[in-house]
């Protein structure tokens, strides 16, 4: 599990890079062919962690509930957010990441419920949650990248 989080850990700097480095007008900009952008992956990322761990495992969701509205599967960009709610994602990209760690070393994760995710990938355990939040992360990554391109080509 070490090894999970810390990939989760490198991959969320990467995600704040992108959040505090790229100009406003590219960052809830969507190109041509995308239907998100890189803005709302970001936020998108976060809110799907806490599902996949927290929710499935009965637990509190650890942020708002209209960032779950506005971010979980199934939704899209719709205008810009305030300037509170990018500081806000900002920090909790780190913040529910660390909280997580700390939740799952006191062992607070017991109740999950299984899930089949859209890939067709059955999560049975909370350490199945986090792998796979790895490789959703992952995914989003790549679409960040895909979408700065399209953005400033």
């Amino acid at each position: 599990m070490k090894q999970l989080f810390h990939i989760t850990q490198q991959n969320r700097k990467i995600l704040h890079r992108y959040l505090t480095h790229t100009p406003e007008e590219i960052l809830f900009e969507v190109p041509k062919g995308f239907n998100n952008n890189i803005w709302w992956n970001i936020a998108h990322v976060v809110v799907t962690q806490q599902k996949l761990v927290y929710g499935l495992s009965g637990l509190p969701l650890q942020l708002s509930q209209e960032l779950v509205s506005r971010y979980e599967k199934g939704t899209f960009p719709s205008g810009r957010p305030e300037k509170t709610e990018i500081q806000e994602i900002s920090e909790l990209l780190f913040a529910l990441h660390d909280r997580t760690v700390e939740d799952y070393e006191k062992k607070i994760f017991e109740g999950f419920k299984p899930y089949m995710t859209t890939p067709k990938v059955e999560l049975k355990s909370v350490e199945d949650a986090i792998a796979f939040n790895v490789f959703h992360e992952g995914l989003h990554l790549g679409s960040i990248m895909a979408l700065s391109r399209a953005v400033t080509s």
